[in-house]
């Protein structure tokens, strides 16, 4: 095979058909009903889905006041992909009912619960469910969603969507969430020197000040 030289435009993929993919996805996904969480109905199925703030936490302002009258302003995005899909093990043709979308919103429902500085009944969420071959655009749907708000807890105040760490992993610093969101137990046991809140809160209130340019 004959050597050619190196020429990136040789290796650069672009496609218009996967970019209105995306948007038409993106479109879907705004026009899905709302609802409170913690969920009520259990149901069947991965994907991705978004959280709405809509309470009188001062930090948060900037959300309450846009999610009141449209929920179109998330405070975070986050996926649920099908059991094996990280090891490629998924089958798309797999009979398997599963629960991975409702229990991770569940799961964030009980983060939530925790903390004193925040009511449940201030929370509410939308979400899409992608089967068989759709499952492979879940990743790439989260990504896309989060580009395009900027999610605050996804951003500048990480680590809600944190799980406990394993076992023997407690050296790590708590997340600047659980600094300004104690009450997640399995964080208190952390080890390490987290951000001071004044820090936290500064990067906060500039993501704040951003979004609302």
């Amino acid at each position: 095979m004959q050597v050619r030289p190196f020429d990136r435009s040789e290796h650069v993929y672009h496609s218009e058909e996967f970019v209105e993919l995306v948007k038409d996805a993106i479109r879907f996904f705004n026009g899905t009903p709302v609802h409170k969480i913690p969920l009520t109905e259990r149901f069947t199925g991965a994907g991705v889905y978004a959280i709405y703030y809509t309470g009188n936490n001062a930090i948060y302002a900037p959300y309450a006041q846009a999610n009141r009258l449209e929920y179109k302003n998330p405070i975070y995005v986050g996926k649920a992909v099908p059991k094996g899909w990280r090891q490629s093990r998924t089958s798309h043709d797999s009979k398997v009912l599963s629960t991975e979308l409702y229990s991770r919103i569940r799961e964030h429902s009980r983060n939530i619960e925790k903390v004193d500085s925040l009511d449940i009944r201030d929370f509410s969420c939308r979400f899409v469910i992608f089967e068989a071959e759709g499952s492979d655009m879940i990743g790439t749907i989260e990504a896309a969603l989060i580009k395009l708000n900027q999610p605050l807890w996804n951003s500048a105040l990480d680590g809600f969507g944190n799980h406990t760490p394993g076992k023997g992993r407690f050296n790590q610093a708590k997340s600047d969430w659980d600094v300004i969101h104690p009450g997640r137990e399995w964080a208190d046991k952390c080890l390490g020197t987290p951000r001071s809140e004044a820090v936290i809160l500064e990067r906060v209130m500039k993501h704040l000040s951003i979004m609302g340019n």
